[in-house]
């Protein structure tokens, strides 16, 4: 998946490339993006996956959770980022209430993410629960990673944001919910918030590569949030590090800007065209205008 032995283009990431890094153990890695010019910065990274999460409710859309995103929110991201990548694999989430209600509206919702979005795989969360659901998208050619562990759309049922599988009988059901959506046909599977040794455990037992965030570091590849990595925001989760602080630096750069301006500095001759002055001596004859057509 790097470039050519020529300097061409890179090969486009497939769900099938990744159980090969997973087989080489070779690390995945996964960021999530919402529009086109972070997918595009994402995909000249050399990033493997590509998430666009329904986390955008509350990195773009200022939401306090994942709850009120919709499907038609996750079409029209989801197209934005498809436009701005050349390799990446890109996975769209699939939204609270677009598949919960029925496996048929779960399949047209599906079909929206990569007929009009561009996606070429979906994400949806859950364990056994949904592993009816994962057979019949992937019977329908739609290709599905998974996600469980702390799954962001039931946080009112967990009580908040909380690390799951920690006693005997928790992990033991996260193990029973990998094996069910590896055996539904998922591609791969996204732990979430769980124990880096029980994440190590399942990335052992499944022949599908695990995408960790929060899980630790045995997970077969890692995904981050854009926001979190680059320092966009105040709130940075325990999971996540930041590489940049571009928060800090884009500040700098908008108040440098609007000093400027209040200076009387900017625009200056660089940012500024002008008339010819043959155009310019006939317009000056022509003012002022009277504002009866004349």
């Amino acid at each position: 998946m790097s470039a050519t032995p020529s300097g061409g283009p890179r090969a486009r990431v497939t769900t099938t490339d990744l159980l090969t890094m997973k087989a080489e153990g070779a690390p995945i890695v996964a960021l999530t993006a919402y529009d086109t010019p972070g997918a595009r910065l994402a995909d000249a990274a050399g990033v493997d996956v590509i998430l666009v999460g329904d986390s955008l409710g509350m990195t773009v859309l200022g939401y306090e959770s994942t709850l009120p995103v919709t499907m038609d929110d996750m079409v029209r991201a989801t197209a934005a980022v498809s436009r701005g990548v050349s390799r990446a694999l890109v996975v769209a989430d699939m939204p609270f209430g677009s598949y919960q209600a029925g496996e048929d509206e779960a399949v047209r919702n599906a079909v929206r993410l990569l007929a009009e979005g561009g996606a070429h795989a979906v994400k949806l969360e859950g364990g056994e629960a949904v592993a009816g659901l994962v057979a019949r998208l992937v019977t329908a050619g739609i290709p599905v990673m998974a996600h469980t562990g702390l799954t962001p759309q039931s946080v009112n049922v967990f009580g908040g944001y909380r690390v799951q599988g920690r006693d005997t009988a928790g992990a033991l059901a996260l193990v029973r919910d990998c094996r069910a959506l590896e055996a539904a046909g998922a591609f791969s599977v996204v732990l979430e918030l769980v124990p880096a040794e029980l994440a190590e455990l399942v990335s052992e037992e499944l022949d599908i590569p695990t995408i960790g965030i929060g899980a630790g570091a045995g997970c077969d590849g890692q995904v981050q949030v854009f926001h979190d990595i680059l320092g966009i925001g105040s709130f940075v989760p325990r999971h996540a590090k930041r590489f940049a602080d571009m928060g800090s630096a884009i500040t700098a750069a908008i108040s440098a800007y609007a000093e400027e301006v209040r200076a009387g500095g900017f625009p200056g001759e660089e940012q500024s065209s002008h008339l010819d002055e043959d155009v310019l001596a006939e317009l000056e004859q022509a003012l002022p205008f009277t504002g009866d057509g004349e």
